[in-house]
């Protein structure tokens, strides 16, 4: 919703510009992403930071929600940096998101052995273990958590 709300007004910029006779707008262009790493982050953690907010584990919602997340040449996540690339449809969920991301910790990426800091999409998913499946979700994963559907 957001993206469309941007196009549009960029849209309509370029629109209002080309009325007065003014050059339109140039696009934003894409920053450099520096190099490109051989090897991705990897997560360090051995027990996920998330937590699954009581008022809607009691009502049994799910939902996933996608994170953007800036990780620095140590390993660790820059706060300030971590966005909602997908929102749940529940904000209580997406703040939950965002406050276990801080937790995060990662095994920087590295380009040519060298550790790099880069930016990643990073996928929470709020399960809850006695709801149905989300669709999308595999028949595998209702299988492993004992569902008798």
């Amino acid at each position: 919703m957001i993206r469309v709300l941007v196009l549009t007004a960029m849209v309509a910029a370029s629109l209002a510009a080309c009325g007065r006779g003014d050059a339109p707008p140039r696009m934003p262009q894409a920053r450099d992403p520096g190099p490109r790493p051989d090897e991705m982050p990897s997560l360090e953690n051995a027990e996920l930071p998330f937590r699954y907010p009581a008022a809607l584990y009691t009502r049994r919602i799910q939902g996933n929600v996608t994170l953007r997340i800036f990780i620095d040449r140590d390993g660790r996540v820059a706060p300030d940096s971590t966005t909602v690339d997908e929102p749940s449809g529940y904000a209580a969920l997406d703040s939950a998101a965002l406050a276990g991301a801080r937790d995060l910790r990662f095994v920087p990426a590295k380009a040519h052995g060298d550790a790099i800091a880069v930016s990643i999409l990073f996928p929470v998913y709020f399960r809850h273990p006695e709801a149905r499946p989300l669709p999308g979700d595999s028949v595998l994963g209702a299988v492993t958590r004992g569902s008798d559907e």
